[in-house]
């Protein structure tokens, strides 16, 4: 909706509605429609509200003529041109004026309690709109008098960039690679192609050094032999004697 004051737009219409002459407001409780004699309203006719820029307009019309018979301009919404009364939702009390800057206030009542309810839902609806085009225009206005935010490089400006997790892995420095050929590492302590010393407390086994002279050497006599513990140790030798003169004839065995 643009703000035209020569553009006006029509917001609710209902068909019927009446008018009450009421009386002066007792004390600060608020308006009572039981106080009213309702059953004798002052005026019936036909209510539209429209809306020229920010201010919405009550209008009161002849239902057959259209004639204007009462006007109350609202700029604000709760406010003191338009007020519910205390015991009812169908009856309001409006502040109407005459464009001379007299005014007056009627009660308005409806038949319908959904009419009562549309007639308040149009007059929020608008002054919601009129709230947030306020708040836009605010928004615009601050943007112009605020200068702009200018986050683009210059021309040769260079930024740096410190990555603290980089500076840890060079100074912890390179891990330790494995003897080529599969081997693993020597323990610690060990230098590489060394001998492992034995464990502490165990004498070192001695290396058994062999005389190769007296093993090349056939001719020198051995050691005797202990004598022999073997009871049937000549029962064995004649056996055995004989077997081999047996294989010697002919292949066969032969026995005596």
């Amino acid at each position: 909706m643009a703000e035209d004051n020569s553009y006006e737009s029509m917001l609710c219409v209902k068909p019927e509605v009446h008018v009450y002459k009421i009386p002066p407001r007792a004390s600060n409780r608020g308006y009572r429609a039981a106080d009213w004699k309702l059953d004798e309203p002052s005026w019936s006719g036909r209510m539209k509200i429209t809306a020229k820029g920010k201010i919405a307009y009550i209008k009161l019309e002849d239902k057959n003529t259209g004639e204007l018979f009462a006007q109350a301009p609202v700029e604000q919404y709760p406010g003191c041109v338009v007020e519910s009364v205390s015991d009812s939702s169908r009856y309001f009390v409006i502040r109407i004026e005459d464009g001379n800057g007299r005014h007056a206030f009627i009660g308005l009542g409806f038949a319908d309690r959904g009419d009562s309810f549309d007639f308040n839902v149009a007059l929020q609806d608008h002054f919601k709109w009129v709230k947030q085009e306020g708040e836009i225009a605010k928004q615009e206005a601050s943007d112009i008098v605020a200068p702009k935010l200018d986050l683009s490089f210059k021309e040769g400006q260079t930024i740096k960039i410190s990555i603290g997790n980089i500076k840890k892995r060079e100074a912890g420095g390179a891990k330790p690679r494995g003897m080529a050929g599969g081997l693993l590492p020597p323990p610690p302590g060990v230098k590489a192609g060394g001998v492992i010393p034995p464990p502490v407390g165990q004498p070192p086994v001695l290396a058994v050094q062999t005389n190769t002279a007296s093993l090349l050497d056939f001719g020198s006599p051995g050691p005797a032999a202990p004598p022999s513990t073997d009871v049937w140790g000549d029962f064995t030798s004649a056996g055995a004697n004989s077997s081999q003169d047996g294989v010697k004839a002919g292949g066969w065995v032969q026995f005596s």
